[in-house]
């Protein structure tokens, strides 16, 4: 019976113009130190505001907005989301 022949595999180099450069990655600046401070501040004041808003039975922080201190409290864990979302 005949022997079969072996295919060699050729080696893959990619296109020198699709390369990352090592240059983009120097570019990019560190976060500021105080960003996931803001962060992290806004996720306890979300935090405190619901919690102060459920069991004041919805009478602090402001009474006349009713529901939406729900939406501030929420909003401000939300915010901290976005800013974490600049973090480098």
């Amino acid at each position: 019976m005949p022997k079969s022949q072996v295919r060699k595999k050729k080696v893959y180099t990619p296109p020198t113009d699709v390369r990352p450069t090592t240059t983009a990655s120097a570019r990019t600046k560190p976060s500021p130190v105080w960003l996931p401070a803001l962060a992290v501040s806004l996720i306890v004041l979300g935090i405190g505001w619901l919690v102060v808003y459920y069991l004041s039975e919805q009478a602090y922080p402001v009474m006349s907005w009713g529901y939406w201190n729900l939406a501030v409290g929420f909003g401000a864990m939300v915010g901290s989301l976005i800013v974490l979302s600049r973090w480098r």
